[in-house]
């Protein structure tokens, strides 16, 4: 839960509150921080490239598959378990996807479909062998791994490459919104509108959040600091919808993203199976003498998890057009990187997938922005190992000082 800081004294001020909110919650505004500083550098050593329209979108569509799996990731964290197999899952049903369409003359929404169910197949295999036979779970996805890699290498071997001319499979990362009809115009009209709605939609939310901490008498921030909150959070919102309007608006991907988000943040916050993934990462065995049933739940945490690699390699497919032999390698390091820079717990039982979409955006901001400076790859590896040892430093530090 998050804290808050109670402004006991008006006198000291909203600067003195502000400050100690920002202390206070250290950990969870260390990566908005770490986000806006990147941002920011990039833009100066682009020349302003990197904040452009067209390179937004592209950084939303690059950044798509590796926020899908780092929302899986989060749940196997928080539970203590980790899937080193999602890179190569998320290949193999890329390149099942890729000849389905191509091959089989299967319709791209049925593909898709069954590639998702592939993926269910494949968490309930894994998770079954965690939850029943009792195998590690790095045991088993580390096999898993090369299980899979072996598998799209087999899947491609006589066709290498494939390539994926259908408008609607490519659409779903290279694609974008349609507008309303018959406004035509510099600006993406429906774009705004959807900024908007979401803009609406936080401001309702975080203000029930605030009336029903107030109404169990829990602190809750001034309401000048609380306003300022939510002024600040709809600019930037709306600083980036506009500019996305301005080019070619929405994309697909981050429709996609949205939807996975909102289902999966609904579902650990408003729901007992939630409550639950919780309670597992917390103390396993306090939850299973409570009365949860904690094979279950980690045996859906798999099935999510194999589902979303599922998704990931579809819309890494469609953002290369093509079915690849080499899709998925090193997949699993980007999403495990981008759960704990997001501030999920290396103990388990701490992590929220909102906040593993910002360590995904990071994660992909140092790549999108290196590779326009022209960075050699290696030096982005080190670049992105430093970044993540000092995330995680960062969080064990912050952690044992608030115990």
């Amino acid at each position: 839960m998050e804290k808050t800081i109670q402004n006991k004294n008006s006198k000291e001020g909203i600067g003195k509150e502000v400050i100690g909110l920002i202390k206070a919650n250290i950990r969870d505004y260390m990566m908005y921080i770490a986000l806006v500083v990147i941002m920011l550098f990039f833009s100066w050593k682009t020349n302003g490239g990197f904040l452009q329209a067209r390179n937004l979108s592209n950084l939303i569509n690059q950044a798509g598959y590796v926020a899908v799996l780092a929302i899986g990731m989060t749940l196997i964290l928080i539970i203590k378990h980790i899937d080193l197999s999602v890179g190569y899952v998320a290949g193999f049903c890329g390149a099942v996807a890729a000849i389905l369409i191509t091959q089989k003359g299967v319709n791209e929404w049925v593909a898709i479909v069954l590639v998702l169910a592939l993926g269910l197949l494949i968490g309930l295999y894994q998770g079954l062998l965690v939850t029943r036979v009792g195998v590690p779970a790095f045991v088993t996805t580390l096999a898993g791994m090369f299980i899979f890699r072996g598998l799209l290498n087999l899947t491609l071997q006589k066709t290498g490459t494939i390539i994926i001319p259908n408008e609607g499979f490519n659409a779903l990362s290279n694609g974008f919104i349609p507008d309303l009809p018959g406004l035509g115009g510099d600006i993406h009209i429906l774009t705004l509108l959807i900024g908007i709605a979401a803009v609406v939609l936080m401001i309702v939310s975080r203000v029930r959040d605030r009336q029903n901490k107030i109404k169990y008498n829990f602190a809750v921030t001034s309401t000048p600091v609380f306003v300022f909150g939510l002024v600040f959070v709809s600019v930037v919102i709306m600083s980036v919808i506009w500019v996305l309007s301005s080019y070619s608006g929405l994309p697909w991907t981050a429709v996609i993203v949205a939807v996975v988000l909102l289902v999966y943040n609904h579902m650990l916050n408003r729901t007992r199976l939630g409550r639950y993934i919780y309670g597992i990462g917390g103390n396993d065995q306090a939850a299973e003498l409570s009365g949860i049933d904690v094979k279950k739940v980690t045996l859906f945490a798999f099935c999510s998890m194999s589902v979303l690699a599922a998704l990931a390699g579809i819309l890494y497919t469609a953002r290369l057009q093509s079915a690849t032999p080499t899709a998925g390698n090193g997949f699993e390091l980007d999403a495990i990187a981008s759960s704990y820079i997001g501030g999920t717990a290396v103990s388990g039982g701490i992590g929220k997938v909102t906040n593993a979409i910002i360590g995904a955006l990071i994660i992909m901001s140092l790549t999108n922005g290196m590779n326009l400076m022209g960075v050699d790859v290696s030096y982005q590896y080190i670049v992105k190992g430093i970044i993540f040892i000092i995330a995680v430093a960062f969080d064990v530090r912050t952690r044992t000082k608030g115990r």
